[in-house]
């Protein structure tokens, strides 16, 4: 018998052990489920191990407590049953009156929680049905079956911690751990609904994002949608942020002790707004510029060409004027008064003017290659040098500070507008697409020009980018072994590398089949 009343007491302790740690496993899930801790899962989950390790020792130094007191009992010749029957006999009758049905009302409840849930959790499989099939449709279900999913874990854990509470209540529990309890409880409400509202948030703009795909056409708004998308999941972030402050806000405010540093929650939020309104209004204003800019579909090439130029410029201009209004908002939302500061920053800037001549040069000169039309985007252009080498290619873009050339091998280079220098322009109106051929020196030459004539009359037909036929300008020098024939073909702007390339194959097969053969050290030079 002693033995017995052993075992029961220890096997009570180990089952309020498990009890403390399945709740303190459902409270780590709920933390591992927020996408902030989702980086610091190992940390959680070393942390969550170190807890069950105190409570496991804990249970352990209990129990030896509970079997060492029972021993020397056992070792003064007490009596267990009477001993505990004594001692059960000094608590009054109406303790274990009230003590009986607050088990039997916690043992209700519990049983009631379970049958709840089972029938919440059929409803809500019909409803996420429902949902996924109001749209026909599958790109949202996943962020619809999330939705449900979270909603049928968190009513889940805030059924059996409401129902722990009640039970408390109902064993007239000291009224402390109530109140924590219901500390808890709240503060686990607020992060549920919190997470809860995330994922509604995240599936109705996923479904708004599918909806505007598929009802998107030329005739309304929503034309431009396709060029707002890359937004979306900016819009995303921002509002997780506000919901993970609102969340801390309210958590914070559960704890007197810090309920003070709640009130930078609205600052931070007003932040995330300004900072959300002031990328959306760039990309919306920078969008209506292009429109305005490129609505017109007859466009010539040169107004192209400019108009391409004015949208960088126009984009980092729009780019620094919405951030700097953004960030003389946010310091107004912080209470800091912003015009000492723009004061001193005048002050520095006129300082550091004095000592940045180059970067001062290289915005004149971007000025004058805008306004006096040097170059466009899209023109093929020489300028300036790099480590002693011309700097060749086309303009990419025109910049305050620098020009972006793409090289016709590909690579890009970047040069300051006050290293530029003399500029050669191949896209003015036209250019000649310089082509020279050496012939031996007893070649009928009246023969290979009329050969050559002819060809580059038939490119004329058949390539769009030639302007004129081309034209034979004559002998350019004596070789050692042949004559270097000079040609000339009238192209459009940027267009003489490719027409020269597709000359010197036509020239060699056609001088070829007439019998005239080609030296083997032929100079060809490009202009």
């Amino acid at each position: 018998m002693n033995i017995l009343i052993i075992l029961a007491e220890v096997s009570f302790i180990i089952f309020v052990f498990l009890l403390l740690n399945w709740l303190v496993s459902k409270l780590f899930k709920l933390f591992t489920k927020t996408s902030i801790l989702k980086s610091k899962d190992r940390s959680i989950k070393t942390l969550r191990r170190n807890i069950t390790g105190l409570l496991l020792l804990a249970c352990l130094v209990l129990c030896i407590l509970v079997v060492g007191a029972n021993g020397y009992l056992i070792y003064r010749g007490e009596n267990l049953q009477q001993y505990m029957l004594l001692l059960i006999g000094r608590i009054p009758s109406r303790f274990w009156v009230t003590l009986g049905i607050g088990i039997a009302q916690s043992i209700g409840t519990l049983i009631l929680a379970a049958f709840a849930l089972k029938f919440l959790n059929y409803w809500l499989n019909v409803a996420s049905t429902r949902a996924k099939n109001l749209e026909k449709n599958t790109a949202d279900d996943e962020s619809i079956d999330a939705f449900f999913s979270a909603l049928y874990y968190r009513i889940c854990s805030g059924v059996w911690l409401w129902a722990v509470i009640l039970c408390a209540q109902f064993l007239k529990l000291p009224a402390t751990v109530s109140q924590y309890l219901y500390i808890g409880l709240r503060i686990y409400l607020i992060i549920a609904v919190g997470l809860l509202i995330l994922k509604a948030v995240t599936a109705i703009v996923d479904t708004l994002d599918v909806i505007s795909i598929t009802y998107a056409n030329s005739d309304t708004l929503l034309r431009f949608y396709d060029r707002l998308r890359h937004l979306i999941p900016f819009l995303k972030r921002c509002l997780e942020l506000v919901i993970y402050v609102c969340m801390a806000t309210l958590v914070i405010q559960q704890v007197q002790l810090i309920a003070n540093i709640a009130a930078f929650g609205p600052r931070i939020i007003n932040i995330i707004g300004i900072i959300f309104i002031s990328r959306v209004l760039f990309e919306v204003i920078y969008l209506l510029i292009e429109e305005v800019l490129f609505k017109n579909k007859n466009l010539t090439e040169i107004q192209k060409s400019r108009r391409l130029t004015l949208v960088p410029l126009l984009r980092s201009f729009l780019q620094y004027l919405v951030y700097f209004g953004a960030t003389i908002s946010i310091l107004y939302t912080l209470d800091i008064d912003p015009t000492p500061i723009l004061a001193g920053a005048g002050i520095l800037g006129i300082a550091v003017g004095f000592g940045a001549q180059t970067l001062i040069n290289d915005i004149v000169c971007g000025f004058f290659v805008l306004f006096e039309n040097y170059y466009l985007v899209g023109d093929y252009i020489e300028a300036g040098k790099v480590e002693e080498k011309v700097v060749e290619g086309i303009v990419e873009a025109i910049e305050l500070r620098t020009t972006r050339l793409r090289h016709p091998n590909g690579q890009l280079q970047i040069i300051r507008n006050g290293d530029i220098g003399s500029i050669t322009n191949y896209s003015k109106q036209y250019i000649f697409a310089v082509v020279e051929v050496g012939v031996p020196y007893n070649s009928n030459l009246a023969h290979v020009y009329k050969v050559i004539e002819e060809i580059g009359q038939q490119l004329k037909v058949d390539d769009p980018d030639v302007l004129e036929g081309t034209q034979v300008d004559g002998v350019e020098s004596l070789g050692e072994s042949n004559l270097l024939l000079r040609t000339l073909t009238k192209v459009k702007p940027g267009k003489h590398l490719q027409i020269q390339r597709v000359l010197r194959k036509m020239f060699t097969d056609a001088l070829l089949r007439e019998g005239i053969v080609i030296p083997l050290r032929a100079e060809v030079a490009e202009g």
